[in-house]
């Protein structure tokens, strides 16, 4: 490893980061002016589109520890968002399903959101965001 090397993967880490602390920073600006915060946004997203989902493998999904799931859907639960519901077959099984008035509210945010991500990602041409999901992906699976 030369010195410019460890230099170059220094500041890559460094940009890469800030870029995605901003990124967030950004969407979840908007996420909490609909009165969520961020990881009820994801499970109430994971829901609609994935449907019903046991409770024990939605931290896997949305990357979340397994402790905060249960505040988080009991905080969705409160705002009627989500249920939960035994499962049939396995009494040990808990799914999380998402309500009418779930499927309302992420329907109505959920094209805002989705406009706004591609409002950021558009300083881009899509074939620079081509290449940066290639290199990103080949960054991550290379830590697997």
């Amino acid at each position: 490893m030369s010195k410019e090397s460890i230099e170059q993967s220094l500041k890559l880490f460094i940009v890469l980061s800030r870029a995605h602390r901003s990124i967030n920073d950004h969407v979840n600006t908007f996420i909490a002016a609909n009165g969520l915060n961020p990881t009820e946004f994801a499970v109430l997203e994971l829901l609609y589109h994935k449907g019903p989902q046991p409770l024990q493998q939605i931290g896997g999904k949305i990357l979340l520890a397994s402790g905060s799931i249960t505040y988080v859907v009991d905080k969705l639960e409160q705002k009627e968002y989500l249920v939960r519901e035994a499962c049939k077959k396995d009494r040990r099984v808990t799914f999380a399903t998402i309500t009418e008035k779930g499927k309302e509210f992420i329907e109505r945010i959920f094209p805002k959101h989705e406009e706004q991500i591609d409002q950021v990602m558009n300083v881009l041409t899509e074939e620079e965001k081509a290449t940066a999901i290639t290199l990103l992906k080949k960054l991550g699976l290379s830590l697997n």
